[in-house]
């Protein structure tokens, strides 16, 4: 079953129509070390800018 990730950071080289992101992987990362407590302690490590 395909899942969508959603990203509204148009800028992104893997953006894509839809606020769809067309990356083959996701990397997501903590600040906060192994546990987060809310999506501001997060970041995607996969953005990267559009050219």
């Amino acid at each position: 079953m395909a899942k969508d990730v959603l990203c509204e950071v148009q800028n992104c080289q893997f953006w894509s129509q839809g606020n769809r992101c067309s990356a083959d992987a996701i990397y997501v990362v903590s600040h906060a070390g192994a546990t987060a407590t809310s999506s501001t302690e997060t970041d995607c490590k996969t953005f990267q800018p559009s050219e």
